[in-house]
């Protein structure tokens, strides 16, 4: 692999990837938003490495994913996360039994939040915005999410549930208010996703570089390879695979700073950019399956539908607390929230949070203490927040120093 040459440029390309009309693919992956938002970009130059393929600039090569107009594919895809969580554990003692989910098993809200933790794989597919396909693979089962022009069906074979609802008006980046399951505004769904995302917040906090050459799916890609410049973010790297051809990111890695395994993992291992067959998106409830429609369920103004409201966006507008204020910028940006009431966790042994609750937080946080009095952090590989005994949280992709850092020059 040949040695990359590396000379800053402006961030004009993120501007061009936010004005693209990006096809809307149904692979959701409800975690790195956090990260993506925290990331700048200063595109630069660099010369590739195997397989062979011309040079190219980092901001020729966002330019080329800001281009791509694929909306027919088809393929495996992977995705696995490792945030340094027992997630897998938690959100089964959290989740809701089959039977008490509003919609039942198949009911997309409650099952694609098992991509948040593990390893899955996945079937995807896609002819445009009015007809996708995502298939959950398990050992002995299979989860599909299909929507098929005015349809969306979501089929559990494990239960034998299917979810029926209505595609919302303006299902191609329109208005969602209708009564199908929706992924989040914002969420990031495919790679191609993660890497508008990460590109989005264009700053000179970061360094851009094309870092060699790569075959995902059987396809040639060049590596765009994110680093932030600053010290503190738990954030090491991001790299995106991008298809060579047609400037689809194929391969999106999420990686800390502390070194280990990924924390976000996420591509194709295989892939056809044809048009899939019509049949692909056609859905008949098997014989004896209980079918629940989306109409039956109300207009999903409880407890579903007010998660469903909890629109990602800025953290002054989180409902129930009175603002966040941002410290900082780039990578090592936190977020300052005023808890209501102005109180932190309750104290051990106080009665006020159950014995397995309060040993599952007491098992993530360290005690801390500074110019701003005492307080919690609580630790993930990615994200760490600090709740401070009066009732204050600092969060961000940041260290624990830095939180502490932020606390006491915000007393």
């Amino acid at each position: 692999m040949a040695p990359n040459d590396s000379a800053e440029t402006t961030g004009e390309a993120a501007g061009t990837v936010g004005r693209r009309k990006a096809a809307r693919y149904i692979v959701p992956v409800a975690v790195a938003g956090v990260a993506a938002a925290t990331i700048g970009l200063v595109p630069a130059l660099a010369s590739t490495g195997d397989p062979d393929l011309p040079k190219i600039s980092a901001q020729e090569l966002i330019e080329r994913i800001a281009a791509s107009d694929e909306e027919q594919l088809s393929g495996t895809f992977k995705i696995s996360t490792d945030l340094g969580l027992p997630l897998d554990g938690l959100a089964g003692s959290l989740a809701p039994a089959a039977g008490e989910r509003d919609g039942g098993a198949a009911a997309p809200q409650d099952k694609l939040m098992e991509l948040t933790s593990g390893t899955h794989t996945l079937r995807v597919a896609a002819d445009g915005p009015e007809r996708q396909k995502l298939s959950i693979l398990g050992e002995a089962s299979e989860y599909s999410v299909i929507h098929n022009q005015g349809e969306v069906w979501a089929y559990d074979s494990t239960s034998d549930e299917v979810y029926h609802a209505e595609a919302p008006e303006g299902r191609d980046g329109g208005d969602r208010t209708g009564k199908a399951p929706e992924i989040p505004e914002g969420a990031p769904a495919t790679p191609k996703d993660f890497a508008e995302q990460a590109l989005a917040a264009a700053g000179d906090t970061t360094s851009v570089t094309v870092g060699g050459t790569a075959r995902v799916a059987g396809r040639d890609a060049y590596q765009l390879v994110i680093k932030p410049k600053q010290s503190g973010s738990t954030i090491g790297s991001v790299r995106i695979a991008v298809d060579a051809e047609n400037g689809v990111p194929l391969k999106f890695t999420l990686s800390a700073a502390s070194g280990g395994k990924a924390v976000v993992d996420a591509g194709f291992t295989k892939v056809d950019f044809s048009k899939p067959a019509a049949s692909t998106f056609a859905f008949t409830p098997p014989k004896g399956a209980k079918v629940t429609e989306a109409d039956e369920l109300g207009t999903g103004e409880g407890e579903h539908g007010a998660a469903q409201k909890a629109l990602p966006g800025p953290l002054a507008e989180l409902d129930g607390f009175e603002g966040a204020n941002v410290i900082g910028e780039g990578w090592t940006s936190i977020a300052e929230i005023k808890v209501p009431g102005g109180t932190g966790l309750p104290a051990a042994g106080s009665g006020d949070i159950p014995a397995e609750a309060q040993g599952f937080l007491d098992a993530l946080g360290d005690k801390v203490t500074g110019k701003f009095g005492s307080g919690t952090v609580f630790k993930t590989r990615l994200v760490n927040a600090l709740l401070t005994d009066d009732g204050s949280v600092y969060v961000g992709a940041v260290t624990k120093d830095a939180l502490v850092r932020a606390a006491d020059a915000a007393e």
